[in-house]
């Protein structure tokens, strides 16, 4: 799984640089930390294999932390552009079946209140910051969903794709190489 690919590297190269965001520099040791964090907090709202969580952020190193927390937590990530029409969004929340939401101060937009926890990562992080800094114990299979992406189908409608497992992703982010190579 990508994510023990991650955290072997993490574990081993712990102050390389893993993003930069502008002026921001994230390593790998705090990217995998802060992960693990999340993770663990996810675990506790119910998140487990092929459970759906929503990510609306802009591109940032928090954006990093909620896309890897999410999988070490064997979650599905649903991104959602928040940048789209706020209807889509709503849409595609609803339809994707997502229980969390993950954002930055408050959504960028009006998530249906159905069932939808809502988790800032802001706003939240002290919760989420007592959390353990080591991976949490999930059973992933190689086929359980890391992601659905949302297109505009034929018929101009938005359709979700379940075809992001965790086997893709890895050969997907890897491209048959290591992590940093």
């Amino acid at each position: 799984m990508f994510t023990i690919f991650f955290e072997g590297h993490a574990v081993r190269t712990p102050l390389a640089i893993a993003a930069e965001f502008g002026t921001r520099c994230v390593t790998y040791g705090e990217l995998n930390r802060r992960a693990n964090q999340l993770a663990h907090y996810l675990v506790k709202l119910g998140v487990k294999p092929d459970v759906r969580v929503g990510i609306s952020m802009e591109r940032s190193p928090e954006l990093l932390v909620a896309l890897l927390g999410t999988l070490k937590a064997g979650g599905t990530y649903v991104p959602l552009d928040p940048a789209y029409p706020h209807e889509r969004l709503a849409y595609m929340l609803e339809d994707s079946g997502a229980r969390i939401l993950l954002s930055e101060s408050g959504p960028l937009w009006d998530p249906p209140a159905r069932g939808v926890a809502v988790v800032g990562l802001d706003e939240d992080w002290e919760k989420i910051a007592v959390e353990p800094e080591h991976s949490p114990a999930v059973a992933l299979s190689s086929e359980n969903l890391a992601y659905i992406i949302y297109t505009s189908g034929s018929n101009r409608t938005t359709q979700g794709r379940c075809s992001g497992t965790q086997t893709g992703l890895q050969s997907t982010v890897l491209g048959g190489r290591g992590i940093g190579s």
